[in-house]
């Protein structure tokens, strides 16, 4: 998990961004003619594609040159496209299949073309008529990775069956008028490859919704928010990146007993979440599930839920980017229940409503506690706030109200208390969750 990006688990290693063709099959080694010369390929370079309209199509120029030094007998040509682009129709020495998400990657179709000719040293080579590739009504932020090689590229094991195209075959042209590509490193003469961004002219909708909690002083309730994405784009972050955050602060007078994994704390009472991908697909999104305690009623609690993380140049409806968590609280808690209790003597009736009703948040005060101290129940009563503290994903529990029983405070109680404190105690040590 980054911690810059909230509840996205682990990245596994794969073979690129895109995870593209396997790149080469096992096994398969380099030609080196006996002479020791052999070919390599390189890319060359490829300009981010800007402004597409969806619905459109696009032709990426792609060429390679052979920077070894003998010629190679055959060489293939890989176009990988996450899924906001797709493939038109193809020529019939191209194989597509398609690639369903896996490994922390989105889902992607690819095409694989082969050429049967001889590829000279020295010289560039692009396709005689460039692959066309189509923006859909989804794309926003895709990629395109193209990959040369002198051997056959494997099949990914996740990749349906091949389809092979209907289109007049195609066949590689020399470009004698083209700078030739530098040489690259070596690590890898058989094969080259490049990730290109494309970019669409399209909006994606994010948007929140909040809440209404209802519930007694002392009950626990499910709180559920939701992010969404209305489209019509899908959102493709960089690898690691949270599609978006979404911070949400809670009604005063709660604690988090339980929070989501997808979340964690940032300050008291206050949650920031990611998504559980770098993705999020339209029309899809994620919810957010907490459990509260309500300490005390806290006239017009509101929390919040709102949009943080990256920017969105793409989502132009700012209305639905912030929504209300309201909670109405019924009964007396905390400060007021304490009071209530102490100033009657600690009677059965208010002692007891006072404390029992949040004894799982650090209330101490029972009906017969109430009625057997009478004034020292009030130091159980006014403790009723929100001294007690859960642990929530590794984190204590967060309460909206701010309000704890110093630890002084307590001990002073404890010696005025005596032996009635050391019950008080020892309640709050069972109640907890």
């Amino acid at each position: 998990m980054l911690l810059s990006s909230p509840g996205l688990r682990p990245l596994r290693q794969t073979a690129g961004a895109l995870g593209a063709v396997a790149l080469i099959a096992l096994g398969a080694v380099p030609a080196v003619a006996d002479d020791g010369s052999s070919a390599a390929v390189t890319l060359g370079e490829i300009a981010p594609i800007d402004g597409v309209k969806p619905g459109s199509t696009f032709e990426p120029s792609v060429a390679f040159t052979n920077t070894g030094t003998a010629a190679a007998d055959k060489v293939w040509l890989s176009y990988t496209v996450t899924r906001g682009l797709s493939h038109t129709e193809l020529p019939s020495n191209c194989l597509r299949y398609e690639i369903p998400s896996y490994d922390e990657a989105p889902s992607k179709s690819e095409a694989v073309c082969e050429f049967d000719q001889t590829v000279k040293p020295g010289a560039v080579y692009a396709p005689e008529k460039a692959l066309t590739l189509k923006a859909l009504d989804r794309a926003l932020y895709d990629r395109l990775r193209v990959v040369v090689g002198t051997t056959e590229p494997g099949l990914d094991e996740n990749a349906s069956e091949p389809v092979r195209g209907t289109g007049p075959a195609v066949k590689l042209a020399e470009q004698p008028d083209a700078t030739p590509a530098a040489p690259g490193d070596g690590s890898h003469p058989d094969w080259d490859d490049a990730d290109v961004k494309v970019t669409a002219d399209n909006t994606a909708d994010f948007k929140v919704a909040g809440a209404q909690l209802k519930g007694a002083v002392g009950d626990t309730v499910d709180l559920s928010v939701k992010f969404t994405n209305a489209g019509p784009a899908w959102v493709l972050r960089d690898s690691g990146v949270s599609a978006t955050k979404v911070r949400i602060k809670m009604p005063a007078g709660t604690t988090v007993t339980r929070g989501h994994g997808f979340c964690e704390k940032v300050a008291t009472g206050t949650y920031e979440c990611g998504t559980s991908e770098s993705w999020e697909n339209e029309g899809e999104g994620e919810t957010y599930t907490f459990k509260l305690k309500i300490a005390k009623a806290v006239p017009g609690a509101k929390g919040s839920v709102t949009l943080a993380g990256e920017s969105r140049p793409f989502d132009r409806n700012k209305a639905d980017d912030t929504a209300d968590i309201t909670l109405a609280a019924s009964g007396s808690g905390g400060t007021t229940g304490g009071t209530t209790g102490g100033a009657t003597g600690g009677t059965g009736s208010t002692g007891g409503d006072g404390g029992g009703s949040t004894t799982s948040t650090g209330g101490t005060g029972t009906s017969t506690q109430g009625s057997t101290g009478g004034s020292t129940s009030t130091g159980g009563g006014s403790a009723t706030g929100t001294s007690g503290s859960t642990t929530v994903d590794g984190n204590l529990a967060s309460t909206g109200s701010g309000a704890t029983l110093p630890i002084a405070g307590a001990a002073a109680a404890a010696v005025v208390v005596g032996t009635g404190a050391i019950l008080v105690v020892r309640r709050r040590r069972t109640d907890r969750p």
